[in-house]
This record gives C-alpha cells, sequence and structure tokens, in this order.
C-alpha cells in the first residue's frame, strides 16, 4: 500500500514540476478559449470545464470564454414551431430566430456557465458582444460558400471589436464569459460564428494564446482515424490542407479564427478535444499537449 501511495505522490509531484514553468510562462497572460460542442453537453464535462476555467485563474492566467450554442438554439426553436434552416453552415436567422437566439445564448447558456464559476470559487462575469458595444458588427454578406442569392437574415460578421470592458473585467480579477452576438451603428442584433468571435477576441486582446474546444482530437490527416492526429501545423499550409479536404465542415471556421489570431500577434492557438477530461489544463501546462497547435 505505502508502495502505490509513494507511486502516486511521485506522479502527482511530476506532473506539478512540468506544469511550474508553464504556470510562470502565462502567468498574468490571457487566453481566450473558445467553448462549445461535446464540452458542453454533460453535467461531467460542464464541471471539468469551470474548474480548469477557475484554475486558471487563481495562478494568475486570465482566461477569457467566448461560447457557442447553436444546437441549444436550434432545439428552442422547434419547441417554438420554427425550422431551423442552414446555407453553407450558417443558420438562416429572421427577426423572430434572432430573438430566440439573443434568449437562449444570453439568458440561458451565458448565465449557466457564469453561475457555474462562480459556484466553484471564481469570479465570472457574462457579456454578450453588445454590452459596452464589445462586438461591432455588420451584417454577413453571403459569398459562393454560402450561397450567394440567399439572404440570411440577421446573420453577421465582425467589423470591430472593442476589448475596454473585457479588459477592465480582467484586470479586476474577473472572467469574462462572452456570447457571440454583436450589434451595428443602427442597434440592430447579429448572431455571429463562435469561433471567428473568439479569433477577434484574442486579437484584440493580444491574447498569449487561443484554444477552440472541439469534438475531435484535434486536426486529423484521416478524418476517420484518431491516430493521425497532427500535433502542430504552420499556419501556410492551411489552404493546402483545407483544399485536400483534410479541414473540412465545421474546422473550417476554427482554423480560420486561428490564422486571424496569429496573424494580430497571439502566440499559439490551438484546437482540442471537449470531450478529454481536464484537456485544457493538459495542453496548457504539459510539454506534449493533447491537441494540434497551429502556428506561425
Amino acid at each position: 500500500m505505502s508502495h502505490s501511495l509513494n507511486d502516486s505522490g511521485d506522479q502527482f509531484t511530476a506532473h506539478l514540476m512540468e506544469a511550474l514553468p508553464y504556470i510562470r510562462a502565462f502567468s498574468g497572460k490571457t487566453v481566450v478559449i473558445k467553448y462549445g460542442g461535446a464540452a458542453m453537453k454533460t453535467p461531467e464535462r460542464k464541471e471539468d470545464f469551470v474548474r480548469d476555467i477557475v484554475l486558471l485563474r487563481y495562478v494568475g492566467i486570465r482566461p477569457v470564454v467566448v461560447h457557442g450554442g447553436g444546437p441549444a438554439i436550434s432545439e428552442m426553436m422547434q419547441k417554438l414551431g420554427k425550422t431551423p434552416r442552414f446555407v453553407g453552415g450558417l443558420r438562416i436567422t429572421d427577426e423572430e430566430t434572432v430573438k430566440i437566439t439573443e434568449m437562449v445564448l444570453v439568458g440561458d447558456i451565458n448565465q449557466e456557465i457564469v453561475n457555474l464559476i462562480n459556484q466553484h470559487g471564481g469570479a465570472a462575469v457574462g457579456l454578450s458582444g453588445k454590452d459596452g458595444r464589445v462586438i461591432e458588427a455588420r451584417k454577413h454578406v453571403g459569398g459562393p460558400e454560402d450561397g450567394e442569392k440567399v439572404d440570411l437574415g440577421f446573420v453577421g460578421d465582425v467589423y470591430k471589436i472593442n476589448p475596454r470592458v473585457i479588459e477592465a473585467l480582467e484586470q479586476s480579477g474577473f472572467i469574462p464569459v462572452l456570447a457571440p452576438l454583436g450589434v451595428d451603428s443602427a442597434g440592430c442584433t447579429y448572431n455571429i460564428n463562435a469561433d471567428l468571435v473568439a479569433g477577434e477576441i484574442a486579437a484584440a486582446l493580444l491574447a498569449e494564446k487561443l484554444i477552440m474546444l472541439s469534438d475531435t482530437p484535434g486536426i486529423l490527416a484521416d478524418p476517420k482515424d484518431p491516430a493521425t492526429l497532427l500535433s502542430e501545423i504552420p499556419v501556410s499550409e492551411l489552404d493546402r490542407l483545407i483544399a485536400e479536404g483534410v479541414i473540412s465542415g465545421g474546422m473550417i471556421p476554427k482554423v480560420r479564427a486561428c490564422r486571424r489570431a496569429l496573424e494580430c500577434g497571439v502566440s499559439k492557438t490551438h484546437i482540442i478535444d471537449g470531450r478529454r477530461s481536464h484537456g485544457l489544463l493538459l495542453e496548457i501546462f504539459t510539454n506534449r499537449g493533447v491537441g494540434t497547435q497551429i502556428v506561425n
């Protein structure tokens, strides 16, 4: 029994020693985390995630959470008798749908995340991109990939990020939790892809890292084989991998967000498996990491 306890203690000490230089290097730095997908689906994964976020803050790192909520929006639409419709992966969003989207993202998902973080000893504050005009938006204009002649309604693109509210919260010890809604100069609300919002927020804050939680181990050379995980990809290879179909579907906005963040001075970007327990800590505090790192 004592031998087992000693082994366990040695392993614990080894993990702490491995984490120490990363804690030292990233203390005081901002890390933007896109939270969504599988990591939001079960109470266990939700609790893992918020514990990781609280720990990051306790060791001096400044996490900023940007969350999605597409499945929950679709579920609420169906309950209210509306059929979700998508073109090129983007939701057709009429005036009623954008109100449903805001209700779900801000009134439900955002507040749940904030409440969980606070329950676990953190100090989170919920925002939408409309608060303090953090996200100035403009209407998304469809291109070849999402139907040039289809009016997607209140689907937006990020026009400008005003990070002062987020920076003020960070400096006061709070954890900002941001819903991906924006507002235009006329006061119209727009739903924006959360991956792209996370990339723009990381760029505006000059974050140390952007970490995207995914429903896969990362980027796979063979999407059907988890053993083909690409642990590091130079940003210069992204276009080729998209053209070859290695990166496709919902992974495309994630890598576009990573590219945008890197172009604006973010040090490193990561796509990790949101289904993995404490994957966030493993990616930040271990030598090997657990996902795909996209670097300049």
